[in-house]
């Protein structure tokens, strides 16, 4: 499915971007998620609603993360449309939430795969990372 493809590639840089309708309602506006259940919030103004949305949606979704919930592929703009107000993609950048704290880890690989990756100058840690959050997104 090439949105599940697109939502793996975008999880290593942990940035997100959804599809989200801004309603103006008494001089405020409220921001829902559809393709996120109860993930919802609201400003002042446009401005004010955007941030709010991009702050609620980094708390949705990393607690999705810390939950080890599965995080719903974002949907095509085009299928929403709002009577009372826009429809606009919202995004986030999770590195902001996610505890950065680095652990030591020790592991074992052959030598010969150990001395090619060197070669090339491969940084292990990142490749560990990447392909940890693959397989968690799984």
């Amino acid at each position: 499915m090439k949105d599940k493809a697109l939502l793996k590639e975008v999880v290593f840089h942990m940035l997100f971007v959804y599809p989200a309708i801004f309603h103006h309602e008494n001089d405020t506006y409220w921001v829902e998620f559809p393709d996120l259940s109860g993930c919802f919030s609201y400003g002042t103004d446009i401005s004010d609603a955007l941030k709010a949305a991009q702050e609620a949606l980094g708390a949705y979704l990393i607690t999705l993360l810390e939950e080890g919930k599965e995080i719903a592929a974002p949907s095509d703009i085009v299928s929403y449309h709002a009577e009372d107000g826009f429809v606009s993609l919202v995004s986030c950048d999770l590195d902001q939430y996610k505890n950065t704290k680095a652990v030591k880890k020790t592991l074992t690989i052959p030598s010969w795969l150990n001395d090619r990756a060197v070669s090339m100058g491969i940084n292990f840690s990142q490749v560990l990372q990447e392909a940890l959050l693959a397989k968690l997104m799984k």
